[in-house]
């Protein structure tokens, strides 16, 4: 019988909000199912999606919503043999260790202390975030942990997981296509982003308010989707940049890789990134990222000086930005790094690099405890 690998993630590549982390679970799924592994993934519901589908040989279980599908997931597994599971750790666990006894691999993409706060407020932050650190570790101490930057894998150890139960397993990136736009003329600061309160996009559009006088024909596209969307229309037009913030929405691939091919700057304002992928897509297209240097994976994935900028304050993004518009030779300097960067990753490096974690765990092990990694 074929090894069975459970992944239970809270949402999947085709939800509204979904975002790196998905995309990261299903190059892995896809990956192990070339390996001969057979894979179910278990998320959440949505409108439009069916409760059940497979797509590249991946079978999706689409059960519950954001709260209800950690319930439906552990009702899955109670009714299903596992040979391994894979608990990815958006903030809640899904505390499948407490049901299972085959090896259990944690995903961490990033931490998230700031978010908690941010989202639901002072009260269920500090719950939310005592779960996150304080109960997950105890729950998994004797299981594996994957993360995807060093930044998360340090905050991971201090929160007293063991330092050689952690491997860093970086995400991937799609081949970009030859460019299908020129440059902008005009200045252009893209943001690749899901609209949510802890990405912080207000900066990027306080950016424009703030350079606006001094550079009149600035613009800023934000592409994506997701529940800030009113909010940062209503900033913008508090702001004063209404008329110089474009909104694109969701938009496809072709779309996407159209506005970073005319970017002169991508901007990432987020609290917190378990790596960037967003930032080596713009790198992919030669477009250089700035970005605060306590996100966490995003001063991985930008070389600061290099391939872009990282600051530490409000002012320091935004003379950032200046900078860099003002100084059409080092854009070109940076375009060049960013390209030669961002072809060092690829989603089959990544399948790879996890797929062989797999192997390792499920040839023969009988507890998540049985490999250490280095």
């Amino acid at each position: 019988m074929d090894k069975h690998v459970v992944v239970l993630n809270w949402r999947d590549t085709g939800h509204p909000q979904g975002g790196g982390s998905e995309r990261y679970v299903w190059h892995v799924a896809r990956g192990l199912v070339r390996r001969g592994y057979r894979v179910t993934v278990c998320s959440s519901a949505y409108e439009g999606a069916p409760a059940q589908a497979t797509i590249d040989g991946v079978l999706f279980r689409r059960r519950g919503n954001d709260l209800t599908v950690y319930l439906h997931a552990l009702l899955f597994l109670l009714r299903t043999r596992a040979d391994l599971v894979v608990d990815v750790q958006n903030g809640l666990p899904f505390l499948s260790r407490l049901i299972v006894r085959c090896p259990v691999v944690v995903l961490v993409h990033h931490l998230h202390r700031e978010q908690w706060r941010i989202v639901f407020g002072p009260l269920v932050g500090r719950i939310g975030w005592w779960i996150e650190s304080w109960l997950a570790p105890r729950v998994y101490r004797c299981c594996l942990y994957v993360t995807v930057s060093e930044a998360t894998r340090r905050g991971l150890v201090r929160l007293g997981v063991d330092a050689q139960r952690l491997t860093v397993v970086h995400n991937g990136l799609e081949p970009v296509p030859p460019p299908v736009a020129e440059r902008s003329a005009q200045p252009l600061l893209v943001a690749v982003s899901r609209l949510a309160p802890h990405k912080r996009l207000e900066h990027a559009i306080d950016t424009v308010a703030r350079l606006s006088a001094r550079w009149p024909e600035l613009r800023l596209e934000l592409v994506g989707q997701g529940p800030w969307l009113r909010p940062l229309r209503d900033h913008a037009q508090r702001a004063g940049v209404a008329d110089r913030v474009v909104f694109r929405g969701w938009v496809d691939e072709h779309a996407k890789h159209a506005v970073l091919d005319r970017a002169w700057l991508h901007l990432c304002p987020s609290v917190k990134e378990g790596w960037g992928i967003v930032v080596m897509e713009a790198a992919a297209h030669g477009v250089p990222t700035v970005a605060y240097r306590s996100a966490g994976g995003v001063a991985e994935s930008v070389h600061d000086g290099e391939t872009g900028l990282l600051v530490d304050d409000f002012d320091s993004f935004t003379a950032a930005v200046e900078s860099l518009l003002a100084d059409q030779d080092r854009r070109a300097a940076m375009a060049v790094a960013c390209r030669r960067w961002s072809q060092t990753y690829s989603w089959a490096s990544t399948a790879d690099e996890f797929a062989s974690l797999v192997d390792r765990l499920t040839s023969g092990a009988n507890s998540s405890s049985s490999v250490t990694l280095g």
